[in-house]
């Protein structure tokens, strides 16, 4: 059976890292091959011009070789008939001397590839050699024979060195004694220069290495510090999330204890007084009926009026902690009936406006405008000293926009009296933040401009009817 591996999965800040060093590594990568690359390529037409130059010098100077005993046996040669032995062998002598360096000699064949002069090679004299080839299989003599009947020119060639017996480079320049018949020339190893060459071409493989171990050095250099700085970064950012998540939570618990402590009072100041009436007033209605006084029927009817209102209370507070409104009509009548609570609990004059459109929001959308007009009514009621709000809710192309004015006094410098700084518009803000929305508000001294926008993201279409019709008006406007 296939064991299947463990599937490995990169945390933030390694796909940060990766993030951040994977351009790095490449473009390092590129550099490196480039700079390289450029660097033999420039090397290369170096090495090559040179072992050029090198060649050509030695080919000048087996020419100016050749041309001086070509000069100075013209004394012999021009004055000799075709079949003159003797002067033939007095050139064959002249030849014969003329050696120079190590391994420089000059060398005679006639026409057939018989060997006449070879001084550093005496083995070789009168024998015929049309059919020698060296290494690379070239027949060298037949070489040699071919370019002296065309006149003069280079041959290069590989052939043993006198001084080694090894095999090696060799580049001859023939002329032609065309009465005799014979092929003329002497030649020069150039594996000096192909030695020069080579060790040219290793130093700068030596250089491309060190340059590679440079290059190296640095991106690894690099790389540490890159490293380096996101750890840094990643530790400070996480102490600041750390304190920001315990200023969250300390923020959440604030509110919790805050709503308890509303929910205590609206419990004690309100309920709690008028389900002690009631029990007082029932208490009295019975010890009235048992005496048969006529009252009694009316503290019942009392104490059931102030039971009523208590209902109503409990009402109220459920209402604030989840309206029913919301999830059975939808936003716009929920706001609608905040907004007309509210004018009827402070007096302060109201005026709500909504555009029916066919996308309704998302129901935590609908939480978060809900909560956001509950925020901004409340510090209006406490800190504003507002003497009439509007309140407009209206869907349009980009999303939906909620807007909540109040001609107050507008918000202080720091935050609203007596609160944290700040605490309530933050509040708005997570919100708004969470849903991926946009908060503005704008305060002076004649009042006060929230504006809430919300994108399409938090939108979503009503699905047409499964007839293919266009779907009827809905009841919730948002």
């Amino acid at each position: 059976m296939r064991r299947r591996l463990p599937r490995v999965k990169a945390s933030y800040g390694q796909k940060i890292f990766l993030l951040a060093t994977l351009p790095l590594i490449l473009a390092v990568a590129a550099i490196s091959w480039l700079v390289v690359e450029q660097s033999r390529d420039l090397s290369e037409r170096e090495i090559a011009a040179l072992e050029r130059q090198m060649i050509e010098a030695k080919k000048a100077e087996l020419k100016n070789y050749v041309t001086q005993a070509r000069n100075g046996l013209n004394r012999i040669y021009g004055m000799a008939g075709p079949d003159d032995a003797a002067a033939q062998e007095a050139v064959k002598q002249i030849l014969s001397a003329m050696t120079y360096g190590e391994d420089g000699f000059f060398f005679v064949y006639d026409y057939s590839g018989t060997n006449l002069v070879s001084p550093r090679q005496t083995a070789m004299i009168n024998r015929n050699w049309w059919d020698l080839r060296d290494g690379t299989g070239r027949y060298v003599v037949r070489d040699f024979i071919e370019t002296a009947r065309e006149g003069t020119g280079y041959v290069t060639h590989l052939w043993p060195k006198p001084s080694s017996g090894e095999e090696a480079l060799m580049v001859s320049y023939v002329t032609a004694l065309h009465s005799w018949k014979w092929a003329v020339g002497t030649g020069v190893f150039i594996d000096d220069v192909l030695a020069s060459t080579a060790a040219a071409r290793a130093d700068v493989e030596h250089r491309v290495r060190r340059t590679f171990l440079y290059i190296g050095a640095i991106t690894a250099g690099a790389l540490v510090l890159v490293f380096a700085s996101g750890l840094m970064l990643n530790i400070r950012e996480r102490r600041l999330a750390d304190a920001k998540l315990k200023e969250l939570t300390q923020r959440v618990f604030d509110a919790q204890e805050e709503e308890r402590g509303r929910v205590a009072r609206e419990l004690h100041d309100g309920i709690s007084q008028l389900l002690v009436g009631v029990r007082y007033g029932l208490d009295s209605a019975k010890r009235r009926i048992e005496a048969g006084d006529v009252r009694g029927p009316a503290t019942l009817d009392r104490a059931m009026a102030g039971l009523g209102d208590a209902i109503q209370e409990v009402r109220r507070i459920s209402r604030d902690l989840r309206p029913g409104v919301l999830d059975d009509l939808g936003l716009g009548p929920a706001l609608k009936a905040l907004v007309e609570d509210f004018s009827a609990r402070t007096g302060i004059a109201c005026d709500f406006t909504t555009v029916v459109f066919r996308n309704r929001l998302d129901d935590n959308a609908k939480i978060a405008l809900y909560r956001i007009a509950q925020e901004a009514l409340t510090n209006i009621e406490r800190h504003a000293r507002a003497t009439r709000i509007e309140m407009d809710l209206r869907g349009h192309r980009t999303g939906v926009t909620l807007k909540i004015a109040d001609d107050g006094q507008g918000i202080r410098e720091g935050g609203t009296p007596g609160t944290r700084p700040g605490i309530g518009l933050r509040n708005m803000q997570e919100r708004v933040d969470q849903m991926d929305g946009t908060l503005k508000i704008v305060s002076s001294r004649s009042g006060t401009l929230i504006e809430v926008t919300l994108p399409l993201s938090q939108i979503k279409v009503a699905s047409a009817a499964s007839d293919g019709t266009t779907p009827a008006r809905e009841k919730d406007p948002a």
